[in-house]
């Protein structure tokens, strides 16, 4: 899914030393956050890369996993995977997720 998302990709190249490219190659930004998750009070790791265009978010890997679709709401990215429900805002760098009602957590992401 190919979504125009300027702000989005605005704050994930925003001080985070990637170059975008404007030929065949993507760049690509990654997102480190730990996520706690209740309420079983555990902490992963999950990474998040994105591969990016001048203007679009070409995909996205949620722990080396590619998603299947996404939603871009200003810079805020809505996706799931494997029934988790994940929002992650890029301006903040917080994650949020849902594992339908089971599982809940929320972290912050650092770029690496």
């Amino acid at each position: 899914m190919k979504l125009l998302a300027w702000p989005l990709v605005a704050a994930l190249v925003a001080s985070s030393g990637a170059a975008v490219a404007d030929g065949p190659a993507p760049a690509q930004v990654v997102l480190s956050c730990e996520a706690v998750y209740l309420p079983a009070r555990t902490t992963w790791t999950r990474e998040v890369r994105f591969t990016l265009d001048e203007r679009r978010i070409r995909g996205v890997e949620v722990d080396g996993v590619p998603v299947y679709s996404f939603s871009v709401y200003e810079t805020v990215l809505l996706t799931a995977l494997d029934n988790e429900r994940i929002q992650l805002d890029t301006a903040s760098l917080t994650w949020r997720s849902d594992f339908r009602g089971q599982a809940t957590s929320q972290g912050r992401c650092e770029r690496r």
